[in-house]
């Protein structure tokens, strides 16, 4: 039996998401569903109901360039460590759509919000960037139901991200995200399609009572 069709549709937009990176257009944005998509990020579950999250929406070229520049410099220390076929493969993997996309949007993350009694956060010190990345998840999905690409970039160093942005020492600057309009998205995650690696069948990631203990 097939499954009803608000479902598959769900399936859909959750497996078609990708990491986009070179087929942003570069085309305007409508505010309305910039809206939704900010929206449905807000909307997440958070520790507490702390909602630590805060969104800097980067427009600026200038801004994006120098992100970006930065960027490229990273790319450089880390391929710097890598040596063949390694090295080889990874020369054709583009890590960031900065100046592609129509705008960045940097999702930060408030350790203070709702302080001093984060209720659920007495145990787990990192549930509030838990709560962070579950917005981030939200909006990624949110974007790939509206036909939009999104990529994480993560070639960058917080403390460039704070002084870039003017982001108080007490706020981690947790994802640029490039986000906007997109020729296509890929049926193949790029780092699968160049090698990099393959994705892990379900069953080997798969415990049943205890760690370890497999069917």
């Amino acid at each position: 039996m097939s499954a009803p069709t608000e479902v598959a549709e769900f399936y859909d937009v959750l497996f078609r998401r990708r990491d986009v990176r070179g087929e942003f257009t570069g085309a305007p944005l409508a505010e309305d569903v910039l809206d939704r998509v900010l929206g449905a990020a807000h909307a997440a579950p958070s520790v507490g109901l702390s909602q630590p999250w805060d969104f800097v929406l980067v427009r600026d070229r200038d801004t994006r360039r120098s992100f970006r520049d930065h960027v490229q410099a990273e790319r450089s220390v880390f391929a710097a460590s890598l040596e063949g076929e390694r090295a080889e493969t990874f020369s054709r993997i583009k890590v960031e759509g900065v100046l592609e996309s129509t705008l960045g949007v940097v999702v930060t993350y408030d350790a203070g919000r709702g302080s001093p009694a984060v209720l659920g956060r007495h145990a787990i010190a990192d549930a509030g960037l838990f709560s962070v990345c579950l917005a981030i998840q939200n909006l990624w999905l949110a974007a790939t139901a509206e036909g939009l690409g999104v990529g994480w970039v993560s070639f960058y160093r917080e403390d460039f991200l704070r002084r870039l942005l003017g982001i108080p020492a007490t706020v981690r600057p947790v994802a640029w995200l490039c986000l906007g309009p997109v020729a296509r998205l890929a049926g193949t995650p790029d780092l699968e399609r160049h090698g990099w690696r393959s994705r892990l069948p379900l069953h080997d990631v798969v415990h049943h009572e205890r760690y370890g203990q497999r069917l």
